[in-house]
Order: structure tokens, then C-alpha cells, then sequence
């Protein structure tokens, strides 16, 4: 039998949603007041706007049917990003702080999707409550905005497994519980220690409270929204490594990290996506150390590399030093590794070292069966034989990631701008990465991008952080039929 679209669910679990965005809202709104800023009056209209659409849009979906369907599970995910982008810009548009439509919209996307990139030419002058919300909106989005609604919907009678499952990055997800709430409480209480040893540690090397808080949240959602309009560079080693430490740890599938955290530390290490992950960036770091060191013979060489190796593998975008001042074979590399991204189930962006590390064995497993063509050669990993179902999905995840970049290149050529840092782009915003090579390059900073390749950009972020196919389902005639 089949059912109509249930519209009235989406409305009432999107009205639910909205009104954590609202409540969300009201930490900047106090830090307006703290401060004494100007912009106290936006931040209040912001929160009143956001609040009263919350709880008309719940007030839309009255007398839904509770059950949440896989077809509005995609719908929901999907366009959450977009509501919250909408409500999310008000305080920069109403504040003035960016008082064109399109750069408010491309910040609050940039910061929601976690891609990090920057319309503000001058950071540093930016209000308190400004800063705060930016690194706030990261913080929301990297754990995913459904991910922390799956704790509270149940309170609302909504059931949250399609949400969750439609959500969650990477090949496939794993509960921790038998409960979709409590895995998602577990998640969510390991992502909030995590920022507060990271905000307190910062603090106890030097960092100022505000900034502490600020990069502590940029950091463990693999944002990369800064204070300082030089990112982390004016910053002692100390906090670079301390900072470097959670990027590495927020770029490791966070049931691995539970499981390590409850004593279990071997189950992580065992995981073949992990081990790929932090070798990645070990080598990567190491590859960059030495040609810094032979190049410039400066002793931070280490530590320079390893920071940047991992904060574009996690697709955080901090920046220690200016990557762009490096022979060329170094910061190619650097863009390559924009590709890769962190593990499934993480906070980071990319393509996911799972899918890499099953593509790579799926290559060889063919180059085998061309030796050997009786013989039957499985893709394993983790110990498991893959479906070719599972092979198959990652194929045409790539091939649609691939051409994403491609068409994204193509029409940012087309703005006018030049081919090396067009495709810098791409790759940043499908990688939610935020800096790029070329002209852009380790600023993060897109000002100058023309309007048409803002709103583009946008959309790419998006598709990136939302693992393209939620997003492409969207366009898909069978999601929409009866």
C-alpha cells in the first residue's frame, strides 16, 4: 500500500528543530549585553523571529502522524541546513555587520556546514557576540543538527532512526545502544567534554577566556572559524599543539572514540578506517616537515606540517603559517589532501577514509582478478567481506563527487575567475575544507568571490556536508511519488 508525502510531520519536526536554534540564539544575545554592543537590538529580533517561526511551523503539523518515513527523513536533513542558514543570517543582516543578503547567507552556510571559509575581510573587528555565534553555528553543525535533535524529539513523540540514518557521514553508522536517543546522548556528552578540556586547556596555555571558548568550539566540530583575521598564526606553539591534538581526535569516528573512552581503547586501534586515518595524516605531516625543513631549515618545521596536514585532512582549515609562501610541491600536496577528509561518523569533511581505503582495496582486488580470473577475491575490511551493493555505492559516490567539482569549476570559470583557483574552490567547499590555493589561498577569505560563485559555493557546502546523494534524492521523481 502506499502513503502520501507526510508534510505535516516534516512542518512539526522542523518546527521542533527551529526552536533549538532559537534557544541556541539566546547565548550571543547575551553576550551582546555583556559587552555592551550595539547589536543587543538584532540579536533580540533574531531570537523573537526565529522563535515565533519555530512554533508556527509546529503549529502547521498539528495532529501529524508521529511516524517520521525514510522519504521525509531525506527531506528533513536536507533542508534543516537551509532553514537554520535562513534564521542563522538574520543577526549578521540585521546587525549590519553584513548587510548584503548574499554574504550573510554564504557566512551563516559556511559556518552550519563547517566549511570555515569567510566573507570578513577584518575578523578581529567583529562584535563578541558576532564571533561567538560564528563558531557557535559550527559547533551546531558538526555533530549535525539531526544528530542532537534525535536526543530531544522523542520528547515530542517524534521518532528520530530516518533522521539519524540519513544524517549520519560515511559509509554506515553504528548505535551504540539499542536506543537511537541514547546512542546520539552518548555522542553528543563525549562532544561537549571534548570542547570544554580543549576551551579549559587553551585558557590554562594563555588563550584569552573568549577566545578559548570560541576556538574550542571551531576546533572539535573541524570548523575553523577564528578571532584573529590570521587564524591560529599569532598564537604560541603550545596552543597550536593543543589545538592540532582535538583536530586529530575530532577527525576519528566519535563511537570510536566512546569505546576508547570506556576503557576500550583496542577497539580503535583495531579499526582499519582509524588506522588509515592517523597514518594519513602522520605521513602527510612528516612529507611536509621535510621539505619545510630542507627548503627553509626552520626547527617548527614538525610542527608546522603536522598542523597543516592534519587540519586540511580534517577539513578544519586552521592555519599556523601561510602555506602559499612554500615551494609549489608543497602546497599541492596540501590541496590533494583536501580530497581525503576525516573518518565516518566524525565531524569532518571529504571524501572519508573508508571509502578511500575500500576503493583502494577494490583496485587491487581487480588487479588481482586480472592475474588470476578463476579466482575469487573478496573486498574485505574490518575483517568482514563487503557486499558489492557497498562497493558499489562508494563508486558512484566518487564519480558524483568527482563531477560535482568538475561542473562547480566550470561555472566558477565562467564568473571569471582563474582556473587553479577555481578549482581550489571546489574542492574547499565539497571538502567543507575552507581554504584553498591560489589567490584565496590560506586566507579562507572570499570577499572577493562574485555573487553568481557565492551562492554556488553555498550550494556545494551543502551537498558536501550532506554526503551529495540526501541532497540529490531532493531532485529524484521517486522520491516524490506516491
Amino acid at each position: 500500500m502506499t502513503r502520501l508525502f507526510n508534510w505535516r510531520i516534516v512542518f512539526k519536526t522542523m518546527g521542533v528543530l527551529t526552536t533549538l536554534e532559537a534557544l541556541f540564539m539566546l547565548v550571543p544575545t547575551f553576550t551582546a549585553w555583556w559587552y555592551d554592543e550595539p547589536d543587543f537590538g538584532a540579536w533580540i529580533v533574531s531570537s523573537a523571529v526565529t522563535w515565533l517561526s519555530s512554533w508556527w511551523m509546529v503549529a502547521a503539523g498539528r495532529k501529524a502522524e508521529k511516524r517520521v518515513g525514510e522519504r521525509e527523513g531525506y527531506v528533513i536533513v536536507a533542508t534543516i541546513w537551509i532553514v537554520y542558514s535562513l534564521f542563522g543570517m538574520l543577526p549578521f543582516w540585521l546587525s549590519g555587520t553584513l548587510p548584503a543578503l548574499t554574504d550573510a547567507w554564504y557566512e551563516t552556510m559556511a559556518g552550519f556546514t563547517t566549511t570555515g571559509s569567510t566573507v570578513f575581510t577584518d575578523v578581529a573587528a567583529q562584535p563578541h557576540s558576532i564571533l561567538l555565534w560564528r563558531s557557535l553555528m559550527q559547533w551546531i553543525g558538526g555533530m549535525g543538527i539531526i544528530v542532537l535533535s534525535v536526543a530531544i524529539l522523542p520528547m515530542f513523540g517524534l521518532g528520530g532512526m530516518q533522521l539519524y540514518s540519513a544524517e549520519v557521514t560515511g559509509v554506515s553508522y553504528e548505535k551504540l545502544s539499542p536506543r537511537i536517543a541514547d546512542t546520539a546522548k552518548h555522542m553528543w556528552i563525549t562532544y561537549i567534554g571534548l570542547t570544554a578540556a580543549e576551551g579549559i586547556l587553551l585558557w590554562l596555555c594563555g588563550m584569552g577566556k573568549f577566545d578559548a571558548v570560541c576556538h574550542a568550539l571551531s576546533t572539535i566540530s573541524t570548523g575553523g572559524f577564528a578571532t584573529h583575521n590570521d587564524s591560529v598564526m599569532s598564537f604560541g606553539p603550545a596552543i597550536q599543539w593543543i589545538i592540532l591534538v582535538f583536530m586529530l581526535l575530532s577527525g576519528i569516528n566519535f563511537t570510536q572514540l566512546i569505546y576508547a573512552f570506556r576503557g576500550k581503547p583496542q577497539r580503535m586501534f583495531r579499526d582499519e578506517e582509524t588506522r588509515w586515518y592517523v597514518c594519513a595524516c602522520l605521513i602527510a605531516g612528516i612529507v611536509l616537515a621535510i621539505g619545510l625543513l630542507i627548503t627553509t631549515g626552520k626547527l617548527d618545521s614538525f610542527r608546522l606540517g603536522l598542523f597543516t596536514s592534519i587540519a586540511t585532512i580534517t577539513s578544519t582549515g586552521f592555519v599556523a603559517t601561510d602555506y602559499m609562501l612554500w615551494p609549489p610541491v608543497l602546497w599541492v600536496i596540501v590541496f590533494f589532501l583536501m580530497f581525503t577528509g576525516g573518518a565516518s561518523g566524525s565531524t569532518a569533511g571529504g571524501m572519508k577514509w573508508v571509502r578511500l581505503a575500500i576503493f583502494a582495496k577494490a583496485a587491487n582486488a581487480e588487479i588481482q582478478r586480472r592475474i588470476h580470473p578463476n579466482a575469487v577475491i573478496p573486498v574485505r575490511f574490518n575483517g568482514h567481506t563487503l557486499r558489492e551493493q557497498t562497493t558499489s555505492n562508494i563508486m558512484a559516490f566518487m564519480f558524483f563527487y568527482l563531477a560535482i567539482i568538475v561542473l562547480a569549476t566550470l561555472w566558477f570559470c565562467g564568473c571569471g575567475i582563474g582556473f587553479d583557483e577555481s578549482l581550489g574552490i571546489a574542492v574547499s567547499m565539497i571538502g567543507n575544507v575552507g581554504v584553498s590555493i591560489g589567490q584565496w589561498g590560506s586566507s579562507g577569505c572570499y570577499a572577493a568571490l562574485p555573487v553568481a560563485a557565492k551562492w554556488v559555493a553555498t550550494f556545494v557546502m551543502l551537498i558536501g556536508r550532506l554526503e551529495i546523494f540526501t541532497v540529490l534524492l531532493l531532485f529524484s521523481r521517486a522520491l516524490w511519488k506516491k
